[in-house]
């Protein structure tokens, strides 16, 4: 399936460098509020532990690429309008965020680790300002879309009701439209106590608790605690994590980043995506500002983290908050290849609990006709057709239809 990560954040906080970073775009960035005037969408890649290697042959990638045993699977980013308070209001750029935001499978929630805006998203002094404050700002608006939703369609869930729905139904229809499913509403439902309530009963109270909950798991979230490498930032960090222990959060760097990518796009570096290190190719080629920018990367970043952590979070919203496995199809088992012979062509990305049903609907619609069984290439075991796949399975499918 194809995957949308959504970025988003007050301005400044470096959302558009980590656009740039992950997708080697050269979008403007500026101190002005603002700068990001329309969504922006790129292609960034979720990296996975390629299978070639353990099947001892050479692949042919096809949706994918494989760089030294990695595969690089497309994905799509997109680069936001910073919020501002009272966007589900339709304040600022508040309508066009939102509606772009809903058709995201994850929310990557940039803030300024280093604490350097303000409230409204103005560049201040470093420290001045409270990331954990812009986190809630911009989650309250989230909530409050969500809420505006409910109430301003009150009448028509009502309806719905009584003539030929149940809540779940109706709530769900409702929702539709920014990806919520009926396990989403059933679950928020539950979890904040309406079971035995009646929808007509509900208080402002009530409809912002399942709002809220809502809103958290139809568009899961990590929070990327941006400009770590300012100093105070690891403080800041520290506190996010005290504060929002039931989120991921990810320490990042995407200046860092960006110009590690930079520097391995003009061949001064051999850098991979994600890496814990990289190689200086020839030191001559640099002059005294590149070669102290690499080096604090090195030591200040890596040395620090570990990595720059742009990677990291999009891995994490990959694999980690939207659980997806990655799945490789093949038509011809035994030489692992498709009916052009391209060996492992493609690698698919599905939610965990698929099953091979599922891989063969999102394969071709056709091919769930006469399905019979699927086959673990690497364990030459027969599947059935509800088994639920497990990441890096090697499958062919078996139909009674195939030729």
């Amino acid at each position: 399936m194809s995957i949308k990560l959504g970025l988003i954040g007050k301005t400044n906080t470096g959302k558009t460098t980590f656009f740039n970073a992950a997708t080697l775009s050269s979008e403007e960035i500026s101190s002005y509020p603002f700068t990001t005037k329309k969504p922006v969408s790129g292609t960034a890649n979720a990296i996975s532990l390629c299978v070639h290697p353990e099947f001892k042959v050479q692949d042919n990638p096809n949706n994918s690429k494989c760089v030294e045993g990695w595969r690089y699977i497309p994905i799509e980013l997109i680069d936001l309008p910073g919020l501002i308070k009272d966007a589900w209001k339709g304040k600022g750029l508040g309508n066009q965020f939102l509606s772009i935001a809903s058709q995201s499978d994850a929310l990557l929630h940039v803030v300024d680790a280093s604490g350097g805006i303000d409230s409204t998203g103005k560049i201040s002094q470093a420290g001045t300002g409270d990331p954990i404050s812009d986190f809630a700002d911009i989650e309250e608006e989230l909530i409050m879309w969500y809420l505006k939703i409910l109430e301003g369609n009150r009448d028509k869930v009502s309806k719905l009701i009584r003539t030929d729905s149940n809540v779940v139904d109706a709530l769900t229809d409702l929702y539709r439209g920014i990806g919520v499913n009926k396990i989403h509403v059933k679950d928020s439902i539950s979890a904040v106590g309406l079971e035995k309530k009646e929808f007509d009963d509900y208080s402002m109270a009530d409809s912002k608790k399942f709002a809220a909950h809502l809103r958290k798991i139809s568009k899961p979230t990590l929070i990327v605690a941006n400009k770590i490498d300012v100093e105070g930032a690891d403080k800041n960090f520290g506190r996010l994590r005290e504060r929002y222990n039931d989120s991921i959060i990810i320490p990042v760097s995407g200046d860092s980043e960006f110009s590690l990518r930079r520097a391995e796009q003009k061949g001064l570096i051999k850098y991979s995506p994600g890496s814990e290190q990289f190689e200086i190719i020839n030191s001559n080629d640099l002059n005294e500002k590149q070669i102290h920018a690499l080096d604090f990367i090195k030591q200040g970043i890596m040395g620090e983290y570990m990595r720059t952590g742009v990677q990291f979070a999009i891995n994490v919203a990959v694999f980690k908050l939207l659980k997806m496995n990655a799945i490789y199809p093949v038509a011809d088992e035994k030489n692992l290849a498709d009916k052009k012979g391209r060996i492992l062509p493609d690698l698919i990305l599905l939610k965990a609990g698929a099953t091979i049903n599922d891989l063969a609907k999102e394969i071709h619609t056709d091919l769930t006709k006469g399905l019979l069984y699927g086959k673990d290439v690497r364990y030459n075991l027969r599947l059935p057709v509800d088994y639920q796949l497990r990441d890096r399975d090697v499958v062919s499918l078996v139909s009674a239809t195939k030729k």
